[in-house]
């Protein structure tokens, strides 16, 4: 136990496989750990590396393993993948974990607090139940399509015509039964609006009080929510060196495939968080009309983007460029200046 330098752990539901390295790369030791027993263990060793794979559990078992003076590395699980030798099995995983901890050029990711955690188990509720509300409306959409009732993709279009008033000397087009089944999925869906308008209030709420969320919600295209989910993923942003890494960890740069020195540049990579991207992305398209239109240097650069290119390109293009001011406010603590935006 006395060389332990780097501890390997593999998390499971209920048990863990731990090994145990030597400052010379040497396996030390392999046990089976119940989930529980995994603070025991940290409490019997010395101070030393404890790696594992960011995954569900991980920050839990970081913060506890800090709080005993650890020093906690996580990883993404692509990154450890390669280390793996032979057969896959949970030992063989757990020292996969403990030999990547070591190279140099690892990347880590560093711990989330409880108070980030929170804040993206309420985003992910409230994301659940946008999908539900979509699902709802498109069955409903199609319900009334199947009876000669054509209505819009919008939302607030199927509740007018729900709750319109009907003339009772006119034919009616739907059935009893269904009409009384089109009711009842109009008052799930207002059920539904009610508890997503909540969780907007409270992400409202969160950006007025947080600082550094209310530096974000001045920059167009962020609002409340998208600047609440920015600071519960990346904190301070002191995980990324510069704008273009936060960039390409949501996905928003080309996709690369050089050789031979030729660089050939694809689609954007779509890699890390679907749901910051996605919700950069829908702020981007929201505010480009506006934006293009303004004397700055982004809405000329803007302008001249829509010149040469198509919108949609466009679109990622400025959502690329809303993370790399995210970046900019939340590592440096700075403001955002319209009139710099794209200097």
């Amino acid at each position: 136990m006395s060389e332990v330098a780097v501890l390997g752990i593999d998390l499971g539901k209920t048990s863990c496989s731990v090994v145990g390295m030597s400052a010379n790369g040497q396996v030390v030791f392999r046990r089976r750990v119940a989930r529980d027993g995994i603070p025991a263990l940290l409490g019997k060793l010395p101070r030393c590396v404890v790696a594992m794979e960011a995954c569900c559990g991980a920050h839990y078992v970081g913060r506890a393993a800090a709080v005993l003076g650890h020093q906690v590395r996580l990883m993404p699980p692509e990154y450890v993948r390669p280390y793996v030798k032979a057969q896959k099995n949970d030992d063989r995983d757990a020292e996969a974990i403990a030999e990547a901890a070591t190279r140099p050029t690892m990347r880590f990711v560093p711990l989330k607090a409880e108070a980030q955690l929170d804040v993206q188990a309420l985003h992910r509720a409230r994301e659940r139940l946008v999908a539900e509300r979509t699902a709802l409306i498109n069955q409903m959409r199609a319900l009334l399509l199947e009876r000669g009732i054509v209505l819009p993709q919008r939302r607030r279009a199927v509740a007018a015509w729900v709750d319109a008033p009907r003339d009772e000397d006119a034919p009616d087009c739907l059935s009893p039964r269904i009409r009384r089944l089109v009711s009842d999925m109009r008052a799930e869906l207002a059920e539904l609006d009610r508890r997503i308008s909540v969780f907007d209030e409270e992400f409202a709420a969160s950006a007025r009080q947080d600082e550094a969320a209310r530096r974000l919600a001045t920059v167009p295209g962020i609002g409340p929510i998208n600047a609440t989910a920015l600071v519960a993923a990346v904190g301070d942003a002191s995980a990324f060196g510069r704008a273009r890494d936060l960039a390409a960890w949501l996905g928003l740069v080309p996709k690369q495939a050089t050789t031979g020195g030729k660089p050939k540049l694809l689609g954007i990579t779509k890699r890390g968080s679907r749901y910051l991207r996605k919700n950069l992305i829908h702020g981007a398209r929201a505010v480009l009309p506006r934006l293009a239109a303004t004397e700055t240097h982004l809405g000329a650069w803007l302008r001249g983007l829509l010149e040469r290119a198509h919108k949609n390109t466009v679109v990622v293009a400025l959502a690329n460029k809303l993370a790399r001011i995210a970046w900019a406010l939340l590592a440096r603590g700075r403001t955002y200046e319209a009139a710099a935006a794209a200097a």
